[in-house]
């Protein structure tokens, strides 16, 4: 399977090659901002944010992965799905519904209801809830993926790294785009960006996107597609500048999906396909977002103070079948009761947010930032079981339940009111010409409350005494983060580093008195988590610029990592810790002009772990941790010609594998390696392109989630698995147009 799968993708490759050996008469000529190239024939160098300034990529001390407007365009990346594929040691595991989906970064991953992996920063504003992570990335100039603990320049939650998005900004002079594409759902995808002057000081962008599709995995039973999927997404910039000194930064956006959801099938393995989605509740998972933030930078003599403000909301509401996930009358629980069972869940999320830092001018010996930030989070869960009355539509509970047993059987619900709040600071100073050393230090301290919203007559049996309606309860967490780094640059086309940092990310609340019911490893609190990790890194480029190289060495030590565990006695979604879990693996990274117009890249990244000590049983240990890959490996090949005086060809083609995964620390299943092929090929002329591409173009099937299933009738044990379906094949043509 491994060999076909990749001999497809080569091949495909070796079309990218070949066309550089064709005799076209056309000299070689600008190919405008889609070509990654420098004006003198070596790669472009690149100018990245990651330590708040800006500095060419080869001369930051941490792992980086950057991906550039030209790189956005030529790869087609349009969600974060795409640009995590394209990224060593990094994964992302989409779950069955928008809201949820799994980061994972050198081993450091997430679960359901828990605080992300990472910090995602858009425009310089940190994202406060997870839940708002999977979402089109609309009218994008540049994504930055920084890996290892960042917390002290980049927030909380930074534990696993940081990856910062920044979008076109307005523009002086007016422009506008529009891309109209086909695919093979059948769907539609529309997308249009507007920018210009309003007056001498004050600029504005407006872009939008529609994306509308049947969907690609079937639904037998219903005879209809299991996955339709609708996202209309807005964003509007203004950015005023009154002074030198003064700058304004207005963010709008806005998020609409509306697609199904809870179509899993139910096997003892992770590596079973073979099985059809037959849910007789096609489900309902509707998704709105809606954010404004405020940035403002004043320059004085000794520096740049910033502000950013910003205020986000997020709805979900999420229905569907319930296990066994088949019909009425073949459903496990028709079997045994005459009834069936659906289910919902309504998330409501409202978070307030506030940062203020001073940076010290850049070109100086001595450069330092510090900084506060705060965030209120009022956040509201409840979820459910209804009974399944045939009739294909399942109730949409919110924050109150249906009457007990006509037709709601259970429910749960929770709401916080969360204050976190840090300090932080970093100084860079050069000891010589060629080496410097980088002090950081960030405070986070996070003070939550839980109030149980759960009726009286829907507390779980094995709970009622424990739990009751109206009960606060109360914890606080936190942590210092130090950061040290030195950076040598033995030349200037090459630079070495070695640090130590520390991640943390909150700990949380399960529902009240689970931690009576008995779940091995699960308490009523699920507990914060620390990493601390080591690195060794060095970075070259070579031959004028046409080949670039880096190669990163790190070891990690996690206390308190998470796992997910549903329990069906009281009907709860828990957390639990893993005492210890170390991490250790590498990272090469090679890019190449191997011929003019002609692109390679290759990205290799191994992740060792090992479960040290777990409460939750002591077989664990020796275990890999829940979620993690043990390698990741991507290819790409890139070629770009002309074909006239205004008009050029491109082909690309990249391929990923996916080494073994695990997703419980028993290690009970183990997901086979994927091996993944996509395609592009296209014509630009001038102010037009025409785009043809496919994704997954091999077809491979495979489960993209497994979660462990009740371990009751009709099976003792893990016959009750939990899987969802990967994305099938998908091709399209896509056509854009700049004004």
């Amino acid at each position: 399977m491994t060999t076909y799968k990749w001999g497809w993708g080569l091949v495909l490759a070796g079309v990218s090659a070949a066309l550089c050996l064709l005799p076209f008469d056309a000299p070689a000529q600008d190919q405008g901002q889609s070509q990654n190239l420098a004006g003198d024939g070596s790669l472009e160098e690149v100018i990245v944010t990651a330590r708040k300034r800006d500095e060419a990529v080869l001369d930051v001390p941490v792992a980086i992965n950057v991906f550039t407007a030209a790189d956005i365009e030529a790869a087609g990346i349009e969600r974060p799905q795409d640009f995590i594929d394209l990224t060593p040691n990094m994964s992302l595991v989409q779950t069955q519904n928008q809201g949820t989906s799994f980061v994972t970064v050198r081993g450091i991953s997430q679960a359901r209801n828990s605080e992300p992996s990472v910090a995602v920063l858009i425009d310089g504003v940190l994202m406060v809830n997870p839940s708002q992570f999977n979402q089109e990335l609309v009218d994008i100039e540049s994504i930055q993926v920084l890996k290892g603990p960042q917390g002290a320049l980049y927030g909380r939650n930074a534990i696993g790294g940081a990856i910062i998005v920044n979008t076109r900004r307005p523009t002086d002079e007016f422009e506008s785009s529009i891309t109209a594409g086909y695919e093979s759902g059948p769907g539609q995808r529309l997308r249009g960006s507007m920018s210009g002057p309003i007056s001498d000081t004050l600029k504005y962008r407006v872009a939008a996107s529609y994306f509308e599709t049947d969907g690609y995995i079937d639904n037998a039973f219903l005879g209809e597609e299991a996955d339709p999927f609708r996202d209309v997404s807005t964003r509007v910039r203004l950015l005023w500048e009154p002074s030198d000194e003064f700058t304004a930064d207005l963010r709008l956006s806005s998020s609409q999906v509306d697609t199904q959801a809870l179509y899993f099938n139910i096997t003892g393995s992770v590596n079973d396909t073979s099985l059809p989605v037959r849910v007789n509740n096609p489900g309902v998972n509707e998704r709105d977002m809606y954010g404004v933030s405020l940035k403002m930078d004043y320059e004085t003599g000794v520096g740049t103070l910033t502000s950013v403000t910003s205020y986000d909301t997020l709805k979900e509401i999420l229905t569907g079948d319930q296990f066994n996930f088949l019909p009425i009358e073949e459903s496990v629980l028709f079997q045994f009761f005459r009834s069936d069972q659906a289910q919902h869940q309504y998330l409501d999320v409202a978070a307030v947010s506030q940062e203020l830092r001073f940076t010290s001018p850049a070109g100086k010996r001595v450069r330092w930032i510090a900084g506060v930030y705060g965030i209120t989070t009022d956040r509201f869960i409840s979820t459910g079981n209804v009974f399944d009355l045939g009739t294909g539509m399942v109730p949409q509970v919110r924050r109150r339940p249906l009457p007990l047993f006509n037709p709601q059987f259970t429910f749960l619900a929770d709401a916080q009111d969360n204050f976190a709040w840090a300090v932080f600071g970093n100084v860079d100073f050069d000891l010589t010409s060629r080496l410097e050393m980088s002090l950081a230090m960030r405070y986070d301290r996070d003070e939550r409350e839980n109030t149980t919203e759960t009726p009286a007559e829907f507390i779980p049996g094995p709970l009622v005494g424990i739990a009751f309606p109206g009960q606060v309860r109360e914890q606080t967490w936190d942590e210092w983060q130090p950061k040290v780094t030195l950076r040598y640059k033995p030349s200037d086309n090459s630079t070495l580093y070695a640090g130590f940092s520390r991640g943390f990310r909150s700990g949380g609340f399960n529902q009240t008195g689970v931690g009576s019911a008995g779940i091995a490893g699960v308490e009523d609190l699920f507990d914060a988590e620390t990493a601390d990790t080591y690195e060794l890194g060095a970075k070259a480029e070579f031959l004028d610029r046409r080949l670039s190289a880096s190669l990163n060495l790190y070891h990690t030590r996690a206390e308190g990592s998470y796992f997910f565990v549903f329990d069906p006695t009281t009907s709860t979604q828990n957390l639990g810790n893993l005492e210890r879990v170390d991490y250790q693996g590498v990272e090469l990274e090679l890019k190449a002009l191997l011929a003019t117009g002609f692109e390679a890249y290759l990205g290799l990244g191994y992740t060792d772990s090992e479960i040290k000590d777990s409460s939750r049983a002591p077989t664990d240990v020796g275990n890999q941790a829940p979620l993690v890959s043990e390698y990741s490996a991507n290819l790409g090949l890139q070629y770009r010609r002309p074909l006239g005086e205004a008009l050029s060809m491109f082909v690309r083609t990249d391929l990923e594998a996916i080494g073994p995964t695990w997703f419980y620390p028993d290690n009970f299943t183990e997901r086979d390696p994927v091996e993944l092929v996509n395609m592009r090929l296209g014509l630009e002329g001038g102010a037009w392109s025409a785009t043809v591409w496919a994704k997954n173009l091999t077809d491979e099937e495979y489960n993209a989630e497994w979660s462990p299933g009740p371990q009751f009738f009709p099976n003792p044990g893990y016959t009750n698995n939990f899987v969802f379906k990967a994305l099938p094949r998908r091709w399209g043509v896509d056509l854009t147009y700049r004004f």
